[in-house]
């Protein structure tokens, strides 16, 4: 890439950091994610996306993992220096849940439908609502694993296998730990939904029905007052 991109112009906040929207060569917005100088840099230098993850504080590589690369066409900055633009040619997906963009599928308002649902008008979701969610994302998970597609993080997962399921499993819990420590809300939902997202592939992979885990919590939540001392498998209740 060129070297005359002049990175002063850039207005990085008080943590270092600058937003970053990722737009496919056609037009399509694809996700936004952070910057700081030095994934800048390097994506600069290198021609493909690098990014700052606030959670785990460190730089990171779009589709070092998964294989699902961006390489960077063009940098942006807007009239304020205060936001990034990067037009990229994507290789397979953009979204770790499987879908090519974050924002597919995740439609909030339409001026046809006359409906809007905003952070201050949130939906009300009802139990059946939740469970069709869990059921739909793990049919996706499901569906890419008998179906395999190009450039998916999700069919990357199977193919690497069960080690590197149960790997990601671990660092997403680990994740949700620190989130948790640190009393950012924001975080905890982003790394919670990392973590659930994991177990369901890892369900998909044991060939275990979501449906079989609900009935597990259900037998728990009508258990006598025995089981609710927690004694687990052992029988003996923990001392911490």
């Amino acid at each position: 890439m060129s070297d005359k991109f002049d990175i002063s112009q850039v207005k990085f906040d008080s943590n270092g950091l600058v937003p970053a929207i990722v737009q496919e060569e056609s037009g399509q917005v694809l996700m936004l994610a952070y910057m700081n100088e030095e994934s800048l840099r390097k994506t600069i230098e290198t021609g493909f996306s690098w990014f700052y993850s606030r959670s785990r504080q460190k730089l990171w590589q779009k589709g070092e993992e998964s294989g699902n690369i961006q390489r960077v066409k063009e940098i942006f900055y807007d009239c304020d220096g205060d936001t990034i633009l990067l037009r990229v040619h994507q290789t397979g997906v953009a979204c770790h849940t499987g879908t090519y963009s974050c924002f597919s599928g995740r439609k909030l308002f339409s001026a046809e439908e006359k409906s809007l649902q905003t952070v201050d008008q949130p939906k009300s979701l009802t139990k059946e609502d939740l469970a069709v969610i869990i059921y739909d994302l793990y049919d996706i998970i499901e569906d890419r694993r008998k179906h395999p597609v190009e450039g998916s993080y999700t069919n990357y997962l199977f193919e690497r296998g069960q080690d590197k399921i149960l790997k990601k499993v671990g660092e997403e819990a680990v994740e949700t730990i620190i989130a948790s420590k640190n009393l950012n809300d924001d975080e905890i939902l982003y790394e919670m939904g990392d973590l659930w997202y994991h177990c369901l592939v890892l369900l998909a992979y044991h060939g275990i029905r979501p449906e079989t885990l609900f009935n597990e919590l259900m037998e728990r939540r009508k258990g006598s007052k025995e089981y609710h001392k927690f004694t687990g498998k052992t029988g003996e209740r923990p001392a911490d």
